[in-house]
């Protein structure tokens, strides 16, 4: 059975103007998206800024999150890391914080052989009951799962059922849903790809742009499911704009701001990032508006 069908927000975490993780503006955020329609909550993914907490951190926040929702909807947890040690450990306590499965990016900067995924992958899978999407965003990490590796995950661990898919490459989702053969649900990590990756077999979106708005891209994906792809399809196309300013800028550093903009008090980023330039949050607020989400 599926984590989730739908959009699942990638959502941020909020700070304090000290750099502490505002909780109480995590909570409001959390009753904002499933108020909105959002079919699943994705903790301390990339958009959560999930490299610059600290492990004690991470575990707590997906702790509160788990307890806030109260399985209204599925609670995925980022517990990845580039060392495999490090990601059982996360991927441990998040199942005894209450997560409902796993999101596990690609081992990065390490740079892992297909042969070292497929270790990294079934040792984390082995040391919990919970079911784990893998996620492939090659852009970020330097590391691609070939479709070969991932059919093969999805048919030999029972419990890697999913793949958050950010490569960007058609033709390469297409031929992991053909060597999957149904062993592997299919998210699009990319909102600009949902509508196509939802017609090779895909289930929905982990979306940065339900984070401002939810129920734009749940509408989005249910129509699809339900058989209106002409409609699923234009909000696709009416999106992009949307879609190109909250990836202008290394996301989460554009979708803070626009939650920032829409009034929300997310707070800034911790460093490395920094605050959207000026010229760019122009456009930001331009697209919103014309979304009517501004």
């Amino acid at each position: 059975m599926a984590i989730f069908k739908g959009a699942g927000v990638a959502i941020v975490t909020p700070m304090k103007a000290n750099g502490e993780v505002n909780y109480e503006k995590l909570a409001e955020l959390i009753e904002d998206q499933i108020a909105g329609g959002t079919d699943a909550i994705i903790i301390c993914g990339t958009t959560g800024e999930s490299s610059t907490l600290s492990h004690e951190e991470h575990i707590e926040v997906i702790r509160y999150c788990a307890k806030k929702v109260n399985k209204r909807v599925p609670v995925v947890a980022g517990t990845g890391s580039n060392s495999t040690e490090t990601a059982i450990y996360l991927s441990q306590e998040a199942e005894k914080a209450g997560a409902d499965g796993l999101l596990l990016v690609t081992p990065y900067y390490n740079k892992a052989t297909q042969k070292g995924l497929i270790a990294h992958y079934t040792a984390i899978a082995n040391a919990v009951k919970l079911p784990i999407i893998l996620y492939n965003v090659p852009s970020r990490t330097g590391c691609n799962i070939a479709p070969e590796t991932a059919a093969f995950l999805a048919k030999n661990v029972e419990n890697i059922v999913a793949i958050k898919e950010a490569s960007g490459n058609i033709s390469q989702v297409a031929e992991l849903m053909h060597q999957a053969d149904g062993h592997l649900d299919l998210y699009s990590g990319n909102d600009d790809q949902v509508v196509p990756i939802l017609s090779l077999g895909g289930l929905g979106v982990i979306s940065v742009v339900s984070n401002v708005a939810p129920k734009y891209m749940h509408d989005m994906v249910t129509r699809y499911l339900e058989g209106d792809v002409k409609a699923s399809a234009k909000m696709q196309l009416d999106v992009l704009p949307l879609c190109h300013a909250l990836f202008c800028e290394v996301n989460p550093i554009p979708v803070k701001a626009g939650l920032n903009l829409q009034g929300k008090e997310v707070g800034s980023l911790r460093a490395p990032l920094t605050e959207m330039e000026p010229e760019n949050q122009e456009k930001l607020k331009k697209a919103m508006k014309d979304m009517e989400i501004l």
